[in-house]
């Protein structure tokens, strides 16, 4: 498929997009791919880097090598994804901290949306489909009942954290960054981000490559063997992480570290009415429906032939 120039810089906007949904602790950069129209491109362009892939770059060369791993389109959406990840982390914790209503209310109704996008995409409904999409929603459900662990810094750790999360960043609906929050590495992370710490941001990109690598091995086969199937999980994942992304919550129990700053290990999601200070009901509906658009445009762009 040739592409101009144009259209690398449509995909690095996505990878923006991307980036900038992963830095939220309850929305999936994965769910942006798969909405854009660049899902199964990423997992098939991942899963190709392999032991066959450097035999082409010593035997026929580096031109080959760049052509048989995509590159060029694995460099534009990577740029967009790192690009806005690091910016986007410092104005999440923000908007997190002193807006966080907003915020949630603008991905609650994203969110809502995609449901809507992936699940169309299921070309054939039947009972096993059904019973898959509920079991993807209860996992991700479950998931978001988990507290969060007290915060770890150690190199294996981070290490780990840094495998597990970029599994669920590719994952539509399943929230690397709150994968991060319930393994206690996210403040760790956020932290050597705003410190330039190039140590532990090394060991967790270290980590996550290696965990990357292997988990799209595993999605490419299921999208060549169960299509219908994965997306029903997937549908269900997105479906079931919607109690995260409630704009409304009230918080059971907090964690306080070294510093004296608190932060929220427990909350339950509650009514807006029922909300205890300003419940911003207005701001909070203007802003799921803008949320609730940009899918469209996201999935306008995304039909597009790229």
């Amino acid at each position: 498929m040739q592409r101009r120039l144009t259209d690398y810089l449509i995909i690095s906007l996505k990878g923006l997009a991307m980036g900038a949904a992963d830095a939220v602790p309850g929305v999936s950069g994965g769910t942006i791919a798969f909405i854009s129209g660049i899902y199964e491109e990423l997992v098939s362009s991942i899963s190709n880097i392999n032991i066959s892939l450097f035999k082409t770059l010593f035997s026929k060369g580096l031109k080959d090598f760049w052509k048989q791993l995509n590159g060029n389109f694995l460099l534009a959406l990577a740029s967009g994804i790192i690009i806005s990840f690091v910016s986007f982390m410092k104005l999440a914790k923000y908007l997190l901290e002193n807006h966080p209503i907003l915020i949630w209310s603008f991905f609650f109704g994203l969110i809502v949306a995609s449901i809507y996008f992936v699940g169309k995409q299921i070309s054939k409904w039947n009972a096993l489909v059904i019973i898959t999409l509920i079991i993807g929603a209860a996992i991700a459900f479950y998931i978001t009942q988990l507290p969060a662990l007290t915060t770890n810094d150690s190199p294996s750790f981070l290490f780990f954290a840094g495998t597990i999360a970029i599994c669920a960043m590719i994952l539509p609906g399943i929230s690397g960054s709150f994968i991060l929050i319930i393994l206690g590495a996210y403040k760790t992370l956020s932290d050597a981000i705003h410190d330039a710490d190039i140590k532990k941001i090394l060991i967790f990109a270290c980590g996550a490559i290696i965990g990357l690598l292997s988990f799209s091995h595993i999605l490419k086969w299921l999208f060549k063997h169960y299509h219908n199937i994965t997306l029903a999980l997937l549908t269900g994942f997105i479906f079931g992480s919607l109690k995260k992304v409630w704009p409304w919550k009230e918080t059971l129990t907090w964690h306080t570290n070294s510093k004296g700053i608190k932060t929220p290990v427990l909350q339950e999601s509650i009514s807006p009415l029922a909300f205890n200070g300003d419940n911003q009901l207005v701001f909070a509906i203007v802003l799921m429906i803008i949320g609730f658009a940009t899918i469209f445009i996201l999935e306008k762009i995304g039909s597009k032939k790229q």
